[in-house]
């Protein structure tokens, strides 16, 4: 394995591949020789490139893991590609549709595994929620609603690259976490969103950018204990807020509220599936619980336990009952899935046949990006847009 940007989420790669204990973690690139050097001491990573094109010319690397920030997607995954190497990526998959289609494209093409870590369906309990609404056990899905919420943008010294178009994309805030709710609202529902109507707000419209890049959710606290802050003063273009009303293929409608400057929510993703047997709601910041919602009996709350889910769900709660598992075991169980796929050596057909639940192909990064240009457009023209 060989990792292009070591930034927040990069070291969070090295750490569930080496898990798996069949895997080497050969190489890492970064944006300079030294900078890559030093990320590689310190995640003990034994080749270090200041560019990923020689990173991808290491003949030891045969998978690449894509954590760089979103305008450089597209280069880096498909000059991989156009080398033969298996893909793993960080959504989104590219900053436009187009560009994601033609590395969809390209992927076939290759015939080489492609993935994107929608890391969320690696909970044991969103697992949990799908099977027992794929059997039936809510009836037909008829109201999904939720909310994915952060404070880490709530003040004007609070700065990241996905702030600025040219990096970030035309969204912040809806492409940043809101991609993130509707695939888990797809994925967990087995439905499709058709149409959006979005509206999007900019809270905070100046932001100080600092001199020297920062990592996400890192604040410029000298700013704020001098009470002096230094930094340009930026104009923000796009979205820290969102809210947006869904239909679905089945004619179910939903809402979901999607902000990064909402003071006390770190990383509060919420998801709830209201059926005419019963409703299911699972919260990121609880995540070892499942709430069922009935209406002739008390209400219940499932604690994570390998021994309380489904057969098919059970290896995905990796501890038993009553010891916790986090953001990076769901993280983990998804890596896990991928690199099973790849060292199968199945066809592309037998992948497509026999993919596991957590496994986001390059076909889900690319209609994510969909969903997200439908509320950018559904907010730009006020009305209900088609996905």
């Amino acid at each position: 394995m060989g990792l292009v940007g070591a930034g927040f989420v990069g070291p969070h790669h090295i750490d569930a591949v080496r898990r798996l204990g069949f895997v080497d973690v050969v190489a890492l690139a970064g944006s300079s020789d030294a900078t890559a050097r030093d990320k590689a001491q310190a995640l003990d990573v034994p080749r270090s490139y200041g560019r990923y094109e020689a990173l991808l010319e290491d003949p030891d690397v045969q998978v690449v893991h894509n954590a760089t920030p979103n305008h450089l997607h597209y280069a880096v995954i498909s000059a991989a590609l156009a080398r033969g190497k298996h893909v793993v990526s960080d959504k989104p998959l590219a900053m436009t549709a187009a560009d994601a289609r033609a590395l969809v494209d390209q992927a076939h093409r290759a015939g080489v595994v492609h993935a994107v870590t929608f890391n969320y369906r690696g909970n044991p309990l969103v697992q949990e929620a799908r099977r027992r609404i794929a059997t039936g056990e809510i009836g037909p899905p008829h109201f999904l609603h939720g909310s994915y919420l952060q404070d880490w943008l709530i003040k004007d010294t609070d700065y990241s690259w996905r702030v600025e178009p040219e990096k970030g994309g035309a969204s912040a805030a809806v492409a940043d976490i809101g991609s993130h709710w509707c695939d888990l609202a797809e994925h967990v529902s087995g439905l499709r969103i058709v149409e959006v109507l979005g509206v999007m707000s900019t809270i905070v419209r100046h932001r100080r950018k600092p001199a020297s890049s920062r990592q996400a959710f890192a604040e410029s606290r000298r700013a704020e204990l001098s009470g002096s802050p230094q930094g340009e003063v930026v104009d923000v273009k796009v979205e820290d807020l969102a809210s947006v009303l869904l239909r679905f293929d089945n004619g179910a409608i939903g809402s979901v509220s999607v902000g990064q400057v909402c003071a006390g929510h770190k990383n509060d993703l919420l998801l709830e599936v209201c059926g005419r047997n019963g409703s299911i709601r699972w919260r990121q910041e609880q995540q070892n619980e499942l709430w069922l919602g009935h209406r002739e009996r008390a209400n219940e709350i499932l604690q994570k336990d390998p021994s309380l889910v489904g057969g098919d769900v059970r290896h995905y709660a990796r501890l038993p009952g009553g010891h916790q598992e986090g953001w990076a075991d769901a993280f983990a169980n998804v890596i896990r899935d991928i690199y099973e796929v790849i060292a199968s050596n199945q066809t592309a057909a037998e992948r497509q046949q026999r993919r596991p639940p957590t496994f986001a192909t390059f076909e889900d990064g690319y209609r994510a990006v969909r969903i997200v240009e439908a509320i950018v457009k559904s907010a730009s023209t006020g009305t209900w847009t088609t996905v």
